[in-house]
C-alpha cells in the first residue's frame, strides 16, 4: 500500500474528511497518549509497573531525542538521535524507542517524539546536522505507523531552551523540507509551547508556517493556556496537549501533588483532573490528543531540586481512588486508545 493511501485510510478511519490535518481524529474525539519514560508507560518485559500494565494500551507514546550531540544532562552526554535505537537516560528515567516498536504490546499505538536541538540549531539550520535529521527521518518511515514529531518543543521556555528565533525557524524549514524529500509521509509535525506566558504576538513570532505545521500544542501543568487554544481556532489547527502531570500552583507557590498519598488525593483530583478533563470538553473543537505523563518526578534526579515538580508522584496506578476516577473518565467514547482499527 502506498503511503498517500495509508494517510487517507488513517484519516477516514478516525472519522475526518480527508481535508483534516494529518492523523486528526473528528471533533469531540480526543487521541489517548502516555508518558514519557519507560517506567511510566510500562507494558514491556523489562519494564512492567506502568500505565499500560494496569490500564488499557493508549492510543500513543511518548519518547524523547535530541540533535544536539555533545550537550550533558546528568551524566548522560549526546551522540545525537540518542533514546531511538539505543537507551538513554538524561535524569528523568529511561528512553528507549525501538522498545515500543518491538513489543506487541503497542503494535497498534503512534508515536509522538519530542525532538531537541538546544545549543544546537545554529547547526541545524546550517545543515551541519543533516546526517542525524536523515536518520531520523529513515527511522519514523521505518516505523510504518502514525509519528508526531515535536520538533523543539516548548520553544518559549526561555530559562531552560533559550533557542534563537533565526535558527530556530529555519531549523523548522530544514527538518520539514528533508523530510518532504525523502518521502516520509507517516509523520505529522508538532509546535508546541510551554503552555503560559506567550501572547499572540510572541506565538505568531515563533510560527513555523501553517504550510509546516500540522499541529500546534502546549504543556498543561498549572492551568490551560487559553492563548494557544485560540491560536489553534485562528490558524485552523488541532491541539495537542504534548506535556500533561498534575502541578497545584498559587501565585508561584507549588504544592505537594503526590497522588500515592491517600489526604491528597481526592484534592488533586478535583484541583487539577477534574479541570484539566473539563478543558478538553470545553474545547473538543481544537484539543484532539493529549499526553498524560505518568511518573514519579520526585524520585528523578533532574527534577527532585525543581521547584515545580520535586513535590510530583503523577503515577495513576499509585492511587486506588485516582484509578477509578480515571476508568471511569476513559469509559468516555471520546476518548481513543490503541485498537486495530484506530489507524492503518
Amino acid at each position: 500500500m502506498r503511503n498517500e493511501a495509508f494517510i487517507v485510510l488513517a484519516l477516514l478511519l478516525l472519522g475526518n474528511p480527508v481535508l483534516a490535518q494529518k492523523f486528526e481524529p473528528e471533533d469531540g474525539k480526543c487521541l489517548v497518549f502516555i508518558g514519557q519514560d519507560l517506567e511510566a508507560t510500562g507494558g514491556l518485559d523489562r519494564y512492567n509497573k506502568g500505565y499500560t500494565d494496569y490500564f488499557k494500551t493508549p492510543a500513543g507514546i511518548t519518547v524523547y531525542t535530541n540533535l544536539s550531540p555533545g550537550n550533558e544532562s546528568y551524566g548522560y552526554f549526546n551522540k545525537g538521535l540518542d533514546g531511538l535505537k539505543t537507551k538513554a537516560n538524561w535524569g528523568a528515567g529511561d528512553s528507549w524507542a525501538n522498545l515500543y516498536l518491538q513489543d506487541s504490546t503497542y503494535q497498534n499505538s503512534a508515536i509522538a517524539i519530542g525532538v531537541s536541538f538546544v545549543n544546537n540549531e545554529k547547526n541545524v539550520a546550517n545543515g551541519k546536522h543533516d546526517h542525524l535529521i536523515k536518520e531520523l527521518a529513515h527511522w519514523i518511515k521505518s516505523a510504518k505507523r502514525p509519528v508526531f514529531l515535536r520538533i523543539g518543543y516548548e520553544f518559549d521556555g526561555w530559562d531552560w531552551n533559550h533557542y534563537k528565533k533565526k535558527h530556530y525557524l529555519k531549523s523548522w524549514q530544514r527538518i520539514h523540507s528533508i523530510f518532504k524529500d525523502l518521502q516520509v509521509e507517516n509523520v505529522a509535525f508538532v509546535w508546541q509551547s510551554k503552555g503560559s506566558g506567550s501572547n499572540q504576538e510572541v506565538l505568531e513570532e515563533w510560527y513555523p508556517g501553517n504550510d509546516i505545521v500540522d499541529w500546534v500544542g502546549y504543556s498543561y501543568f498549572g492551568n490551560p493556556d487559553q492563548e494557544m487554544l485560540t491560536f489553534a481556532r485562528k490558524h485552523n489547527k488541532p491541539v495537542f496537549i504534548a506535556e500533561a502531570t498534575p502541578v497545584r500552583e498559587i501565585e508561584n507557590l507549588y504544592f505537594d501533588s503526590d497522588i500515592k498519598k491517600e489526604k491528597l488525593e481526592k484534592i488533586i483530583w478535583e484541583e487539577w483532573f477534574v479541570p484539566f478533563f473539563n478543558t478538553i470538553k470545553n474545547n473538543s473543537d481544537v484539543i484532539k490528543a493529549f499526553s498524560y505523563i505518568n511518573s514519579d518526578w520526585s524520585s528523578q534526579p533532574m527534577w527532585i531540586n525543581n521547584p515545580v515538580f520535586q513535590k510530583v508522584d503523577s503515577r495513576i496506578q499509585e492511587s486506588k481512588y485516582i484509578s477509578e476516577k480515571w476508568q471511569k473518565e476513559m469509559e468516555d467514547l471520546r476518548y481513543l486508545n490503541a485498537s486495530t482499527k484506530l489507524w492503518n
